[in-house]
């Protein structure tokens, strides 16, 4: 069974694309991060949400 970890960003309103771009581009490179969900509202704000895989290391004697 998969188990994930996750981490929930806010991008304020007046957030340009390519700054939310570069910190989610980031994230993914340095973390192992990857897309999970995100929301644009109305106003421009926008809410993140990553996800990475966890690894359990499991004994084998």
């Amino acid at each position: 069974m998969l188990d994930y970890s996750y981490m929930d960003i806010y991008l304020p309103r007046g957030t340009s694309r390519e700054l939310a771009r570069q910190t989610l581009t980031e994230h993914a490179q340095h973390g192992s991060w990857e897309l999970d969900r995100l929301r644009l509202y109305p106003d421009g704000s926008r809410r993140v949400r990553l996800r990475r895989k966890v690894i359990r290391a499991v004994r084998t004697m």
